[in-house]
């Protein structure tokens, strides 16, 4: 009988390659977590610091530090980081070398509101989002008679307004009144713009800025107190 020595070959190999696996596995398990880094997305770490991401990186009320890698719930510790209302994307995951790595995207907040109850902020994506005693953000500042079903709303305003060049450098914070209707605060001038309510943005601040371009040609801005624009396609001012 023939012996097949290029199968017997293969066998050994498969063997040995499950054998280094199985071995290589069983090694690195029981490795211990030897370092912990937190990484901002392009070093942005305005809001959060190192210390608070450690904090989240938390299993069985320890530090994961030195805990055997095995043991280590990468899915949980980035759901807790993921929780924090400061984050908005997270990747937590472990290098050979035994180094526990958090990649963190913190909130990008594009408006502060002010209510009588405390202060938020709101982010890009329409979520709230608690201040920070680490940074404080220049952000569109929105106060007045402000509720929690308000703030989708508010975010539609300012959102048009920041999608705007001109108005974006001009509009420095939001009024709500108690009418539901909105006035805008500006950087440049004494002016108060009444937009009335939150709707038709976009033909009304194409309005506004018809108006300041000619009102600063003619030079005749400072003339007036109130630009109001809750009129059907009109921008209507009273004089000072």
């Amino acid at each position: 009988m023939k012996i097949n020595w290029d199968y017997i070959k293969g066998f050994l190999l498969l063997f040995l390659v499950v054998f280094l696996y199985s071995f290589s596995s069983q090694k690195n398990s029981i490795k211990k977590v030897q370092d912990i880094v937190v990484e901002f997305e392009e070093g942005d770490n305005l809001f959060m610091n190192h210390q608070m991401v450690n904090k989240l990186l938390i299993q069985n009320s320890t530090t994961i530090k030195n805990q055997a890698k095995s043991v280590i719930d990468l899915h949980k510790l980035e759901t807790n980081v993921l929780l924090h209302p400061m984050v908005e994307e997270a990747a937590v995951f472990l290098t050979i070398n035994g180094v526990l790595k958090t990649k963190i995207k913190q909130r990008t907040p594009i408006a502060r509101i002010v209510t009588e109850t405390g202060s938020y902020y709101i982010d890009k994506q329409s979520k709230k989002m608690p201040l920070s005693t680490n940074h404080s953000a220049r952000v569109l500042l929105v106060s007045g008679d402000i509720v929690e079903q308000d703030v989708h709303e508010i975010y539609d305003l300012v959102t048009a307004i920041l999608k705007d060049e001109f108005l974006k450098k001009q509009i420095i914070g939001i009024q709500k009144m108690k009418n539901q209707e909105y006035v805008l605060i500006t950087r440049i001038g004494d002016q108060e713009i009444f937009i009335g309510k939150a709707k038709n943005l976009k033909q009304k601040f194409k309005n506004l800025n018809s108006f300041y371009s000619k009102a600063m040609t003619d030079k005749t801005i400072d003339s007036y107190s109130v630009i109001n624009l809750k009129y059907n396609n009109q921008v209507v001012c009273t004089k000072k």
